[in-house]
């Protein structure tokens, strides 16, 4: 049989999760990773409606894209949907798993690799690639984090991103994590040093260029903007598209990004995009696009919908033991009337 821990090991070897931005927070989000496998339920959302599901059809494991938990719990008294959701699976003893902007963020069968395809976007590359990025990480043995964050902002402008308490060989120790431009992590790697400070590991994790956030790609026929924004809305199956004034040029190159993807903007622009496909840009963040190229807000949901089905064809193709679903629980918040 297998077991939990044996899915979260494949999907994170597929996504690992330092892939992920700094903010977010993937994993295994509760449950035991030594529970067999019953049966899995992939989905966008990790709901009530979601657990009543997995319950139905005898699945003890969620894997889902948005993290349920995201923020700092302090109680679960079911006061709101996300308390009610993880009570509910642990009563159940289900397990659930976010796999968030790790998946966003890897070309070769990511999310927005995934959407493209249904687009029909060719030629894919990433839009913001992470390849001058670095991750430096380090646990604290003789130096005072408010020293280590004081001597970051000082020499890079920027603090660490996490700071998390550690059991190490000699006792509790912190954990810290700063993630920025490589010649800024040597340098401050090399002034923590220097100011007498001792890690238990300081490895230094470079991303490759197939890493990072957003697609671009081309259409294997230019269209027209009135053209192209009907093939949207019919592929993805959406009630309207938000979009800038129509420009009277073709469609050809296309960046993508899954989710919320309004701070890649100006890597689209850059990238020589004729439209950005993305979802939940807010009002002012459409005069950005400057009639430099057409902005299509297509829906968060409806860019990343394709994630459901990408989950199934990934356990499916590694584990035979159990049944994995697509979720039929429609988790999308937001009505168009």
């Amino acid at each position: 049989m297998t077991q939990v821990k044996e899915v979260v090991s494949a999907l994170d070897h597929i996504a690992p999760p330092q892939f992920a931005e700094s903010y977010d927070n993937p994993g295994l989000l509760c449950g035991n990773p030594e529970s067999e496998v019953s049966g899995v339920v992939c989905c966008l959302d990790c709901t009530e409606a979601v657990v009543a599901e997995a319950i139905e059809k005898n699945c003890n494991l969620i894997v889902a894209h948005h993290p349920i938990i995201f923020k700092g719990i302090k109680s679960l008294t079911g006061s709101n949907y996300v308390e009610r959701t993880i009570i509910a699976a642990i009563k159940n003893d289900i397990s659930i798993y976010a796999i968030h902007t790790n998946i966003d963020s890897i070309l070769e069968g990511g999310v927005s690799q995934r959407s493209g395809s249904e687009l029909g976007l060719e030629n894919m590359k990433v839009l913001s690639p992470k390849k001058e990025q670095v991750r430096l990480e380090l646990t604290v043995l003789e130096m005072r984090v408010e020293d280590a964050q004081r001597l970051a902002v000082k020499l890079t402008g920027k603090a660490f991103d996490r700071i998390l308490d550690v059991e190490t060989v000699d006792g509790p120790r912190k954990w810290m994590q700063w993630s920025g431009r490589s010649d800024l992590s040597g340098l401050l790697a090399s002034a923590l040093k220097t100011e007498g400070m001792k890690a238990g590991k300081t490895p230094l994790f470079e991303y490759s260029s197939d890493v990072g956030l957003g697609v671009i790609g081309q259409l294997s026929v230019p269209l027209p903007e009135k053209e192209f924004l009907s093939m949207l809305k019919s592929r993805l199956g959406g009630s309207l598209i938000r979009h800038t004034p129509l420009l009277g040029k073709s469609v050809h190159k296309v960046a993508l990004c899954g989710g919320s993807g309004a701070s890649l903007l100006s890597q689209a622009k850059r990238a020589g995009a004729d439209a950005f496909v993305t979802g939940d840009f807010k009002y002012h963040e459409f005069f950005d696009a400057e009639d430099d190229l057409l902005i299509a807000d297509v829906g968060h949901y409806e860019s990343e919908q394709w994630t459901i089905p990408l989950l199934k064809d990934w356990i499916s193709e590694k584990f035979s033991t159990f049944a994995v679903h697509c979720t039929t629980v429609v988790t999308n918040p937001v009505n168009y009337f």
